[in-house]
């Protein structure tokens, strides 16, 4: 089933319905861009259109489209790796002074969420940001005055209200007419009254209600409308405990969140409640829900791969359940609000250069693996050898496993590892250290035996600790140099 509020998200800023000042004042904007060069933030209420109306604005004036958004890292290096060289490169089809053709729409979504504590210097690459760019910028937000001040007076403001019933019912009208679906007038007024404002709420609800009708009449809006009230941590509930597949789907759209971000959250989630097997399982489901939401993006946003990711993020990993599950799971805040993200990038970074890996292989192939074996830690023997291997810290471990970092066990883990990682280093340095020692202790004698009296009176203490410290990098050296050959492996710690 495709979410109609992507089959129909409007292509054009002409099909933007119920902010006609707001959507005019975004084409001003970016017809008058190469004078004034300002950036701008759109805020209002969720589902009245802002991000749906940047996209449609991009497609009208045939700008590219880059998205920084909540599913990726807030911090100042992932800023700037992903809009920082955009908004100051020009593109292959133009120059940032010629017309309005060949520039880039660099937008940033959620930008009320980027905050200090958080985002390790998030909020300051947005401001620096804003002001060195040279492509148009377009800040997304839902509370206005929950942005900075630095960042609200850099950017031009334009409101997005909410949408009204009576802007809202033409809008279902259209989608009916489109899918072949008779209506009841009455029917689509109830569905818009009760959505008043949201009109992304609104289609969903009608979704609801005509699905499998040939007709949507008056009284199956009662019956056939949607639960509003469904949250992140009922739909991770229903996805990760209590429903079986089709309803885990069927929940999925009734939330009001993007399969992009939906998929953040499972996948942040999912160790907290799944294990062995099952959670093996999910992660190949997860695999593929990133594949199907990066194919949007790489074929100029064709929205329609989402149903697939969709089918995969909840169908699909609550298919991988082995049982039904009740009580209460502590979930925690949001996944773009921890510091999981950027655990998980520091652990995938370790795979892929260990292991020769692109950083996707290293995420959607072998972590989860990884994961699996290690879940909770056991068995112990191989969680050591994972650790010291790619020179995991307690945060790391934690993340794999899906064990408390702060946890003796965990602990004693790293530890075990940090000793073996020294063992391997002593293996593969063979004989550096005491050949290295007495080549250096030949050559002092040999070089500094005109000196003197005075270099004679150097403590032993002093002389030990040099050669020492030398010997060290030396052999570190070696046993990195042993790596690269190919000559180490995982089973060295084994």
């Amino acid at each position: 089933m495709t979410d109609w509020t992507e089959r129909y998200r409007p292509s054009t800023l002409s099909e933007v319905r119920g902010n006609n000042k707001a959507r005019d004042a975004l084409k001003e904007w970016a017809e008058t861009w190469s004078e004034h060069r300002e950036p701008v933030v759109l805020h209002g209420a969720p589902g009245v259109g802002k991000t749906s109306a940047a996209h449609a604005l991009a497609n009208d004036m045939g700008w590219e489209v880059v998205e920084l958004n909540a599913s990726d890292e807030r911090t100042a290096d992932a800023i700037e790796r992903f809009a920082g060289r955009a908004s100051r490169n020009s593109t292959l089809a133009g120059s940032v002074g010629d017309g309005s053709g060949g520039r880039q729409l660099v937008v940033m979504d959620e930008a009320d969420n980027i905050h200090y504590q958080y985002d390790r210097g998030g909020k300051q690459a947005v401001t620096s940001l804003l002001k060195g760019a040279n492509q148009p910028i377009v800040l997304i937000a839902n509370e206005y005055y929950d942005m900075s001040n630095g960042l609200r007076n850099a950017a031009r403001e334009i409101e997005f209200r909410d949408v009204s019933a009576r802007s809202i019912v033409p809008v279902l009208r259209d989608i009916l007419r489109k899918e072949g679906i008779e209506f009841d007038e009455e029917a689509l007024e109830r569905i818009a009254e009760e959505n008043s404002g949201d009109l992304r709420a609104a289609v969903k609800d009608l979704q609801a209600t005509a699905d499998g009708k040939p007709k949507v009449a008056l009284e199956d809006v009662t019956t056939g409308s949607r639960n509003r009230a469904v949250g992140l941590f009922e739909f991770l509930d229903a996805v990760l405990k209590e429903k079986p597949a089709e309803e885990a789907l069927r929940t999925a759209y009734d939330v009001d969140e993007t399969p992009d971000d939906l998929l953040q959250w499972v996948e942040d989630k999912v160790s907290l409640v799944y294990e062995g097997e099952e959670l093996a399982r999910a992660y190949e489901f997860l695999s593929n829900a990133d594949v199907w939401t990066s194919r949007v993006y790489t074929t100029d946003f064709d929205y329609s791969w989402w149903r697939y990711a969709t089918d995969n993020l909840a169908g699909g990993v609550a298919a991988a359940r082995d049982r039904t599950r009740g009580g209460w799971t502590q979930y925690g805040g949001a996944p773009y609000r921890s510091t999981r993200d950027s655990t998980r990038d520091e652990v995938v970074r370790s795979i892929a250069e260990s292991g020769g890996f692109s950083m996707t292989t290293a995420r959607l192939d072998v972590l989860p693996f990884l994961a699996a074996m290690t879940h909770h830690c056991k068995p112990r023997e191989l969680t050591v050898a994972m650790a010291a291997w790619y020179d995991l810290d307690e945060a790391a471990v934690s993340y794999v496993t899906g064990s408390g970092e702060t946890t003796n066990k965990v602990q004693s883990i790293v530890a075990d590892a940090g000793e073996l990682r020294s063992e391997a280093v002593e293996d593969h340095a063979g004989d550096a250290f005491v050949e290295r020692a007495s080549e250096e202790r030949e050559d002092d004698s040999d070089g500094e035996a005109d000196d003197g009296d005075d270099q004679q009176t150097l403590g032993s203490d002093v002389l030990d600790r040099d050669e020492a410290g030398a010997d060290a990098d030396d052999a570190t050296a070696d046993a990195e140099a042993a790596e690269d050959d190919g000559q180490a492996g995982l089973s060295d710690f084994m």
